[in-house]
């Protein structure tokens, strides 16, 4: 029914309408003041320097990746170990499988030199 929907409807125009006042009155009466170190752009507080489109390494990538795919997938032990009685054989056994393909994919990425930071 779409009348089940008019409070959400309702919550939404009221939220955007609450943004967008409060952004136009606090652009309107903040106190403007700019200067050249208000104006570059916010580099950790050290002042710039070089260009910002240099090189990096894909090794910081590669173990970017690697650090969430394995932290994803150690997150899928939980549930596990809640309903490991529920499960009990087929569960062992489905977990043994998944910890094998985990198996296989670390010891690709280190005989690949993965782990390796030059």
């Amino acid at each position: 029914m779409p009348i089940d929907y008019l409070p959400i409807l309702v919550m939404v125009v009221v939220v955007v309408a609450f943004a967008a006042i409060a952004l136009t009155l606090s652009s309107l009466t903040g106190p403007r003041h700019p200067t050249a170190a208000k104006l570059e752009p916010y580099e950790s507080g050290m002042p710039p320097f070089g260009s910002a489109r240099r090189r990096i390494s894909i090794k910081y990538y590669l173990t970017a990746v690697l650090f969430i795919l394995f932290d994803i997938e150690i997150i899928f032990f939980y549930p596990w170990a809640v309903l490991f009685r529920q499960l009990k054989l087929f569960g062992l056994v489905e977990m043994g499988v998944f910890v094998l393909i985990l198996l296989i994919g670390y010891v690709y990425v280190w005989r690949k030199g993965g782990f390796n930071w030059d």
